[in-house]
This record gives C-alpha cells, sequence and structure tokens, in this order.
C-alpha cells in the first residue's frame, strides 16, 4: 500500500473495527466484549514495515538452518524432553507424533517458552491493525476476530496474549484461528492455555500435527547422494516416488545408510542447487511446511529433530560462495519466466515450487545444470 493509502486506512480504523461487528456476533462474541476491543485498541502502524521481511524467504538458507539449528538448542531441547519425559510420553501414545518434532517447533518458535521468544506485540492489537489496513485484510479479519473469541473464553489472561507481529503466540506460535481449532487442555485445568502451560502447549501442537496427517513411524526426510549424470528434472516436488525407485536411479542416502521403510513415498528438494545438499522428502515434510510454508523453515525443524535424536550435521556442504539474488533481482526472475510463459502464479520475489520448475526447464534449454536455483550467474544467462 502506498503511504497516503495506509494514512486513510488508519484513519479509518475505528469505523473498520465497527463494521465487522455482525461478524463478530456470529461468532458468538458478546457486544460487551468488542465494545470494549473497539474502545482499547489502536492501529499499529509499525507492522507493516514487517511483512515482507521474513527471513526464511529473504536469507540464504544455510544462513537460516544454521542460525536456528544451534548447539545450545539441541543441548537444551535434549534437556526439555529429559524434563517433560512422561508428558511426552502420554502425548506420543494419544496422538503418535514425535516428541523430537515437537520439542523442535518448541524451541524454534519461542526458544522453550521464553516470554522473549514468544513475542511482545498485543495479539488484538496486531490482528486488528492487519485486518483493517494492508493487502491481507480477509485473512486477517478471521485472525482478528478468533483472537477477540480467545480473550472473551478467558483460556488465557489478556496480558498474556502477546505475540509475534502476525498475531500468532504461545509457546509453539498457534495463529488464533489454529489456537480455536487444535489446543487442547492437557494439564487438566479446564483452560486451553497454551501460553503458560507446557502440557497444553506440547498436546496442542501434536493434536495439531495428527489433524494434518502426520505419519505415525516415519520421519521427515533423508540427506542423498546423487549419482553422475543424475538428470536433475527429476528434483520437483510433484514428481514423488517410492524410496525404492530412488534407489534404482542411484540415489543413495548420505554415509552409506538404507532406507528403513523403502515404500515411502518422496520427492527430491535441492533447496541450495546442484552444488549443496539433497533431500528426499517425505509427507511428513509436506505436513511441517503446512505449520509454516517455507522449505527453510520446515528444512530447519526437521534438522534440528533429528540432532537433537542423535543425528549428525549435514554431510554436503552448502555453496556459500553462490552469489545470490536479492528480492528486486527474484521478482525479475520471475516476471521474465513469466513473460516465456510459465505459470508461476502470482510474482513475488519469493521462489516457490512453481518458480523453480519454470526455472529448470528454463535452464535446461540454455544448456546449464538444470537444479532450479537461482542465482546471479543462472539470471544474467537468461537476460543474455
Amino acid at each position: 500500500m502506498t503511504p497516503q493509502a495506509l494514512s486513510e486506512a488508519e484513519a479509518n480504523f475505528g469505523q473498520c473495527l465497527a463494521d465487522l461487528w455482525p461478524q463478530a456476533q456470529r461468532k458468538g462474541i458478546s457486544r460487551a466484549t468488542y465494545e470494549w476491543v473497539m474502545q482499547s485498541v489502536q492501529p499499529d502502524m509499525s507492522l507493516f514495515k514487517l511483512m515482507d521481511g521474513q527471513p526464511e524467504f529473504e536469507r540464504p538458507i544455510w544462513w537460516y538452518v544454521d542460525t536456528l539449528v544451534t548447539e545450545s538448542r539441541i543441548r537444551q531441547g535434549r534437556e526439555m524432553l529429559a524434563l517433560h519425559k512422561a508428558t511426552f510420553d502420554a502425548i506420543e501414545r494419544q496422538w503418535g507424533v514425535d516428541r523430537y518434532l515437537i520439542t523442535a517447533i518448541w524451541g524454534i518458535e519461542s526458544n522453550f517458552g521464553t516470554r522473549e521468544g514468544m513475542g511482545g506485540r498485543d495479539v488484538v492489537r496486531s490482528t486488528a491493525s492487519l485486518a483493517c489496513i494492508g493487502r491481507r485484510q480477509t485473512y486477517f479479519r478471521d485472525e482478528f476476530l478468533a483472537a477477540v473469541a480467545i480473550l472473551q473464553r478467558g483460556d488465557v489472561p489478556p496480558e498474556h496474549m502477546r505475540g509475534s507481529w502476525a498475531g500468532a503466540f504461545g509457546m509453539t506460535q498457534f495463529m488464533p484461528t489454529g489456537y480455536l481449532r487444535y489446543a487442547v487442555d492437557f494439564d487438566g485445568d479446564g483452560h486451553a492455555n497454551l501460553v503458560d502451560s507446557v502440557p497444553d502447549a506440547l498436546a496442542s501442537t501434536a493434536n495439531r500435527f495428527r489433524a494434518e496427517k502426520w505419519m505415525t513411524g516415519q520421519t521427515w526426510g533423508y540427506e542423498v547422494a546423487l549419482p553422475a549424470g543424475f538428470n536433475f528434472l527429476l528434483a520437483d516436488r510433484s514428481r514423488r516416488m517410492s524410496l525404492a525407485e530412488w534407489s534404482r536411479l542411484g540415489v543413495r542416502r548420505v554415509a552409506g545408510q538404507m532406507f528403513p521403510r523403502p515404500g515411502d513415498q518422496a520427492y527430491l528438494l535441492l533447496p541450495a542447487g546442484a552444488q549443496g545438499p539433497a533431500f528426499l522428502m517425505l509427507g511428513n515434510f509436506r505436513v511441517i511446511m503446512r505449520y509454516n510454508p517455507a522449505e527453510a523453515y520446515a528444512l530447519a525443524i526437521g534438522h534440528l529433530a533429528d540432532r537433537m535424536r542423535g543425528g549428525g550435521p549435514f554431510v554436503q556442504p552448502w555453496p556459500r560462495e553462490a552469489q545470490l539474488l536479492s528480492r528486486n533481482e527474484r521478482f525479475e526472475l520471475q516476471m521474465l519466466l513469466l513473460g516465456f510463459g510459465y505459470d508461476i502464479g502470482q510474482p513475488d520475489g519469493k521462489i516457490g515450487g512453481k518458480t523453480r520448475e519454470a526455472l529448470r526447464q528454463v535452464q535446461a534449454q540454455l544448456g546449464l545444470v538444470p537444479d532450479g536455483f537461482p542465482t546471479a550467474e543462472v539470471l544474467g544467462h537468461i537476460k543474455r
């Protein structure tokens, strides 16, 4: 939005909230609660500088993974697993979701439930601001009304409903609609409180992953080594094959390990191109991405879980010397691909599956390694 449009939306903030009352009423929110919100909440205009700066989309993937998967977090995660063993035992019996995955979510989302890690912005204020100002108002109206419903329900003290700029809150950072859908009272005190109760937060996260079709006994994916002469056009998230089929193509787990479930379906992901680590991603990786739709995030979660379990670092090093594209250059690349007739969706400067697939096709036509990794060198070839 232009500065003028933001200013006009800010001036109309009170009327916007008033216009949302019928929707609030249909969701069971009382007039008294809603009037209190309207009188007490002011727009937070600082949010709109943050909307396009998520590090999982802006930073190199190795920076993101290095930052989130640290020795101190691995050590602390193992301590939390031991401290809350009885709770994790009960959660795994009921929902069948891996305790290491839940602990990784807990560690990355809030640094294991610290106030600083959970965020300091008022959830109702943030979601109200985004519901009335900005480009995603329809989405955030549902989140705002859900936040008011949680406030009315009394599961979390109002002063504890503080979270991220986008309104996610609690130890495992649920958006308000997700909170209403998945939060459970696991400590038996009559309230599903994901801010102050470790059992509630961990159990609710398991409940959510189970609802999203987490497969018990299956991991998220495997780091693999590719054979010489490999066809990189196969690195497409829409091309799923069994692990046995990938094995027949010469794809092997690193360090000579075997695939324990050769019938599992997987797709090949090259998050840093042909020179970086390669991964076969299983269905559970997609489940993690429903929590946060960034591949960098899901990879960090899976890797942290494995490290806490006793696994080692990735074997293949990252191509840290690669010259990556700025956001404007990524947008330029997408516009070029769109001009070539490829369906990549709306250009946004974020490299997703459709952009990678189109880039692979163009790289192949230019005689380049079709790995879908957007570097300055690749952009230069395309522009020429």
